[in-house]
């Protein structure tokens, strides 16, 4: 089973996505993106919320929970 961190980056780049064009989305910077995609920071619930609807994705599936 994929991690969300595989599959935030998974959804991004399946999107053809930068992580800059991401992070403006989020209103956050590309390194603290970049540390969401490298587990290096966990993200927010707010961001995971944004994420699901940028995507059109259940919080379930972009959190690999079946």
């Amino acid at each position: 089973m994929k991690t969300y961190i595989e599959i935030i980056r998974d959804l991004r780049e399946d999107h053809d996505k930068t992580q800059r064009e991401i992070s403006e989305y989020l209103g956050t910077t590309q390194a603290t993106y970049s540390r969401y995609e490298k587990g290096e920071n966990e993200i927010p619930v707010r961001h995971i919320i944004a994420l699901c609807k940028y995507y059109h994705v259940s919080a379930d599936y972009l959190l690999g929970l079946k």
